[in-house]
């Protein structure tokens, strides 16, 4: 097998696979900031990706699609069941999440990830060139690192964590806590969304571990003395310029006067943009809006909520009785308020492609981002890069990556609904004057800092580990 001198690893590859009517089979590239942050990098150097397909009991070979080298990693209907929609989304995804959803534990989901996360590092460890980098992506696979490094001591391993790490107490309650701990520490370099984050792990690491920690350092012991293991915050971002350009396009700016004309031309739109889950805080959002038409502050004749809740994960409980619930609060709010001319919520259980998705933005008065607990945010982002005006307001949940970079923000505590309504109040009445200044300066930081300074800041980390090593 030829070999690569830069490696992803990833839960999924970065290409979704299409079959059309007559059986023809296509790869398109997959949507999401990931892709989009590394495609550039992958070109640029002798680059191979491994990741699942996203197919249940899917062989395939290596192959070729957009000029980037794929290797699949096969996963019968039982991994994916026990390891991805069991120990990833079922036990990692709600503890680390601050336990908004109770957390399951149990051993052959375990065993199932263990097993899975082998084979994941096995194919790392044969593509990877002698003294090549590999770098692993998110919480599906937290033990690559270690076992890469087990194969393989001769390459730098990166790892990259895009949702939360929990403070301790909660992480105490894993059951392979010390498992995980000592899988990460497998990288030489472990980036977080948060400084928080990253404070987390380390306490985590000095309490379970008992491994010297100083600063952003952890000394980890081992047959030829101690490793020096980097942990700290590389907050992501998003590629600006399709947004940008997207912005910017008549066809696109007509799109979103189209939206506000089929919504009856209301003042004020609001939008939401989420996948379905319950860490998003959109049952907080739609009951804040709802309190305000009820009490008359807001009027369905003069503001419309947007609510584009994008399907997730529907076969695991928790999403199923998540949907159920929310429309059941919107269908109440609309049959209590709608008149024959307007609605008061408009609500899209489904995707779109980006031309949509900008246009909405272009739409939208006032972005709600009122997450419980979230890596980032990128859609936050997303909207700000969209706003080429330099108007809209953008309401975000203090609990986000993102309201460490994006301080002109309306901040919210999504826990408090007064709070929360107030700010939509805020956000629905500010002047056009203070909407530009805001706007401008949460512009200039999205601007700035995209994903291309992401990728370029964590891969500098890594080459910097790489000539320290002995």
């Amino acid at each position: 097998m030829t070999t690569a001198d830069f490696v992803v690893v990833a839960n999924r590859l970065p290409v979704d696979r299409v079959v059309s009517a007559d059986g023809e089979e296509n790869w398109r590239t997959s949507p999401g900031g990931l892709v989009a942050a590394l495609e550039p990098v992958m070109k640029q150097v002798d680059g191979a990706w491994v990741g699942w397909p996203g197919q249940a009991d899917l062989e395939l070979a290596p192959f070729t699609a957009n000029d980037i080298r794929l290797i699949p990693i096969s996963l019968s209907a039982q991994e994916v069941a026990e390891y991805y929609e069991g120990f990833a989304n079922d036990t990692i995804w709600p503890l680390y999440h601050d336990v908004i959803a109770p957390p399951q534990f149990h051993r052959e989901w375990w065993d199932a990830y263990v097993a899975v996360n082998r084979r994941f590092a096995e194919a790392a460890a044969a593509a990877a060139a002698e003294n090549g980098t590999v770098w692993v992506h998110d919480y599906q696979l937290q033990l690559v690192p270690e076992m890469v490094r087990a194969l393989r001591p001769d390459v730098t391993i990166g790892y990259f964590h895009h949702i939360p790490f929990p403070m301790h107490g909660l992480y105490a309650q894993l059951p392979w806590r010390d498992q995980v701990l000592r899988g990460l520490l497998g990288a030489d370099v472990v980036g977080f969304q948060r400084a928080q984050d990253a404070t987390y792990f380390l306490a985590a690491v000095r309490r379970r571990l008992k491994y010297e920690v100083k600063a952003t350092t952890v000394a980890v012991p081992g047959e030829n003395g101690h490793r020096t293991v980097i942990a700290k915050a590389f907050p992501i971002s998003i590629d600006t310029s399709p947004y940008l350009e997207l912005a910017a396009r008549p066809d696109v700016q007509a799109r979103a006067l189209e939206i506000r004309e089929s919504l009856g031309n209301p003042k004020r739109i609001l939008l939401g943009v989420d996948r379905l889950d319950y860490t998003k805080g959109i049952r907080h959002r739609i009951k804040a809006y709802g309190e305000l038409l009820a009490a008359g502050r807001l009027k369905v004749e003069d503001v419309t909520l947007i609510q584009v809740a994008s399907p997730s994960r529907e076969r695991v409980d928790a999403y199923i009785h998540l949907r159920d619930e929310i429309e059941l609060a919107v269908g109440r709010i609309n049959g209590d308020t709608d008149t024959m001319e307007h609605t008061a919520i408009r609500y899209l259980h489904q995707g779109y492609p980006r031309e949509e998705m900008v246009a909405l933005y272009l739409a939208a008065d006032v972005m709600l981002v009122t997450a419980l607990r979230d890596g980032m945010n990128l859609v936050a982002k997303e909207y700000v890069a969209s706003r080429i005006d330099n108007r809209g307001v953008l309401v975000l949940s203090e609990f986000t990556g993102a309201a460490d970079e994006l301080r002109q923000a309306v901040r919210v505590n999504p826990h408090d609904i007064e709070d929360l309504k107030d700010a939509i109040i805020t956000a629905v009445e500010m002047t056009p004057g203070e909407q530009g200044k805001r706007m401008r300066s949460l512009r200039r930081r999205v601007l700035e800092h995209d994903v291309v300074a992401w990728s370029a800041s964590f891969l500098e980390a890594l080459s910097a580990a790489r000539a320290s090593r002995p």
